[in-house]
């Protein structure tokens, strides 16, 4: 071969590793409705700084860009832009996906467009099980970590008899299902449930049917604004002043700010994240803090964040783009950041990890700020989640 036809050759093969290392995340998550403030915006802010860290690290000189759109907590929407990120516009992976009903719809196509999927703001168990797929990952919490801290830990204090005020979709069908096998599981029972629609204005009439129960315990089987409306109509009515426990099975640092430790206080609940568990965790949320409108990140804030950078070292060490490889690189790389504790990623692509039940301070223990959470305890990974062997994922079988 000539001089001249050497260094063409060499171009060419310089230029298709550069290609290769052209990455495009999108974040497709609620810009502007229920679930806004504990994705949205900040779930964009959190996957520009792993970006950043990585860039900084092992995907030096890589091209790294991000896009975000809103799928408006509409599946159709949701799954539609999705396609057209992968077809048209290369997106090399998706992450966020708040709302299990859009996420189950982008999940079926994560094969046959050729991309990853990573789970942070849905909570549906599908993801990984039926619904489980080679090229996507459910990463911070789902509905039987979520019952395996609160439903277990309340039952086991005492509270044996539950009422469920349900949001009418995947998500909340997913939570109450797994809690209510949970309390039956600990020798409690399920005397009642109502459903309501997704952000609903009024929930009112929702919590006097819960109000009216023989129930010790009302679990809020929902999220977002639907959660807070429904604590502060439970305290207008008197019922947590009545002796009933009132449990969010799902709710946000976000939320918590939005209601005040006043409304807030004591509440118990399961959390994947929080920003002052340890040094790690500080370090990272003030620098998030100082990114993202002067706020902690929530857990699926957090969990962008991880996924991302995960994601973008598993890129750089498979030197390709390609979803399968890099799939395969995610499962082998172990994940060490500052938001994962004892994390690993299993055949059905659920990533496993330390949980915290966490108890909301009083305004008198607060020391002012984000101080919103006493850690009661650690849930360990391995029994935070739903064991592999219960698993109905074709992947596990196979």
């Amino acid at each position: 071969m000539g001089a001249a036809a050497l260094a063409l050759a060499t171009a060419f093969a310089g230029a298709s590793a550069e290609a290769e290392q052209s990455v495009k995340i999108g974040i497709l998550t609620d810009m502007s409705g229920p679930y806004s403030d504990m994705g949205g915006p900040g779930s964009v802010a959190a996957a520009q700084l792993a970006i950043n860290d990585c860039l900084a690290a092992e995907c030096k000189g890589m091209k790294i860009e991000v896009v975000s759109a809103d799928h408006q907590n509409k599946p159709d929407i949701g799954v539609q832009k999705a396609r057209e990120w992968a077809d048209v516009n290369k997106v090399n992976a998706m992450a966020d996906l708040t709302n299990s009903a859009v996420s189950l719809g982008v999940q079926k196509l994560t094969v046959e467009h050729n991309f990853v999927a990573m789970y942070s703001g849905p909570a549906t168990t599908k993801l990984t099980n039926e619904d489980c797929s080679p090229n996507g990952f459910h990463w911070m919490f789902d509905t039987y970590a979520l019952a395996a801290g609160s439903a277990q830990a309340i039952t086991k204090m005492g509270g044996k008899s539950w009422y469920f005020v349900t949001v009418d979709y995947a998500f909340g069908h997913s939570l109450e299902a797994d809690s209510a096998s949970m309390v039956k599981s600990l020798g409690g029972t399920v005397v009642g449930s109502i459903r309501h629609p997704l952000n609903a204005p009024d929930m009112s009439s929702f919590l006097l049917s819960a109000q009216s129960s023989s129930a010790q315990v009302i679990a809020l089987a929902n999220g977002a604004a639907d959660t807070i409306n429904a604590i502060k109509t439970a305290r207008e009515f008197g019922i947590v002043q009545s002796g009933k426990q009132v449990v969010p099975l799902l709710i946000f640092l976000s939320d918590i700010r939005s209601l005040g430790l006043d409304a807030a206080q004591g509440l118990t609940f399961t959390e994947g994240f929080y920003w002052d568990q340890d040094d790690l965790a500080r370090n990272f949320s003030a620098r998030f803090q100082k990114a993202f409108q002067d706020r902690k990140p929530t857990m699926v804030q957090a969990g962008v964040y991880s996924s991302v950078l995960h994601y973008l070292r598993s890129v750089a060490a498979a030197k390709t783009t390609d979803a399968k490889v890099v799939a395969a690189k995610m499962r082998e790389l172990p994940i060490k950041d500052a938001v994962m504790r004892n994390a690993s990623i299993r055949p059905d692509g659920r990533v496993i990890h330390d949980m915290l039940l966490v108890k909301v301070k009083t305004p008198a223990e607060s020391k002012g700020g984000w101080d919103f959470y006493t850690i009661q305890a650690t849930i360990p990974a391995a029994e935070a989640f739903k064991p592999l062997s219960a698993s109905a994922c074709p992947l596990v079988k196979n």
